[in-house]
């Protein structure tokens, strides 16, 4: 009797064992503070996967503790990370077409980068990404616009003769085009560039102007709203091959809360931008708007400038330009 009890009792232990050996676990690196709507996307994955008890765990190291943010792309199409939240344009060294989700004019507003997201364009760029083992769970965009430290900036006429930060590469061409004169440097830098006289307008991240104060040292400020000119994508990507090799109750699991996170995604990426535009107008700065026809002149401006220079330099470059202005 005392046989059988220790039997069952063993075998009880050895379940247990082989359940907790057979639960999965993820690494997801990213490089923003646990305030940050990036990583509550990355949150929600995790916590809804949790909740679907399907023996997989998501493991969040955030502010740039597992990998630089620059850096994330490589080893997760390697296989060295799991998961990450990052600004894909960040892996356009590895493929130049990444370089189209952080290009001047792409996008117009919210509602239109989530069309984007859904469309053959991103269906392209998704199948170089499976070319890097790569795949997207959540697919998100965020938005930003211009301060100006004497005056306000609506099209490219206004920025002609200022000492200008942009972010992006392309976004720096397109200025230079509209007569900018460009300095470039991180977003953390803005604040002291302003108050020293070094820089007269700065663009950036919504999220960015607040958190860096820029409030404090500018007469305008130029939100993202109706319509936005800077718009950045910063998916949820995980290596493909870790996904196929999870069990059918796990890949749905992910699936159902990157479906969640996403919607989430989109509707906080708005609050940010009408978040910022509360911010500044209560800390006494001037609010201005961008126009259709306004962002219409910067399209065209771009066309002659960071457009034609894409193309110039990406093989498949015309035909991914022209899919993404084909949607509307």
């Amino acid at each position: 009797m005392k046989f059988a009890k220790l039997t069952a009792t063993a075998v009880a232990a050895c379940f247990a064992l082989g359940s907790a050996v057979g639960a999965e676990t993820l690494r997801l690196s990213h490089q923003w503070s646990n305030k940050d709507v990036r990583h509550q996307v990355a949150q929600m994955v995790a916590d809804e996967v949790a909740a679907a008890d399907v023996d997989l765990e998501i493991q969040i190291f955030g502010s740039k503790s597992l990998f630089k943010p620059r850096e994330q792309y490589r080893p997760l199409s390697r296989g060295q990370l799991d998961m990450t939240v990052l600004p894909l344009s960040y892996a356009g060294g590895q493929q130049p077409a990444y370089n189209l989700t952080l290009m001047p004019g792409m996008v117009k507003n919210h509602d239109h980068a989530a069309r984007l997201s859904a469309s053959p364009f991103m269906a392209a760029l998704e199948e170089k990404m499976a070319d890097d083992d790569v795949m997207v769970l959540v697919h998100g965009y965020l938005a930003g616009g211009f301060v100006g430290k004497d005056k306000c900036i609506t099209g490219p006429e206004d920025v002609a003769g200022l000492q200008t930060r942009a972010a992006g590469k392309a976004f720096e061409q397109m200025l230079a085009g509209a007569g900018a004169s460009i300095a470039s440097m991180a977003s953390s830098e803005i604040y002291n560039a302003m108050q020293t006289g070094v820089l007269t307008a700065a663009n950036t991240s919504s999220s960015s102007f607040v958190s860096y104060r820029i409030y404090e040292q500018v007469a305008c400020y130029t939100p993202a709203g109706d319509v936005a000119l800077w718009f950045m994508y910063q998916p949820l990507l995980m290596n493909k091959s870790k996904f196929e090799s999870l069990n059918e109750d796990q890949q749905k699991a992910l699936l159902d809360a990157s479906a969640k996170a996403q919607a989430f995604y989109l509707e906080e990426a708005k609050k940010q931008d009408a978040a910022s535009e509360q911010v500044f107008r209560d800390a006494g700065v001037e609010i201005a708007q961008m126009t259709a026809e306004d962002f219409e002149a910067w399209r065209a401006l771009a066309q002659e400038t960071s457009y034609a220079k894409f193309v110039a330099e990406v093989e498949d470059g015309q035909a991914l330009l022209d899919m993404a202005l084909a949607v509307e």
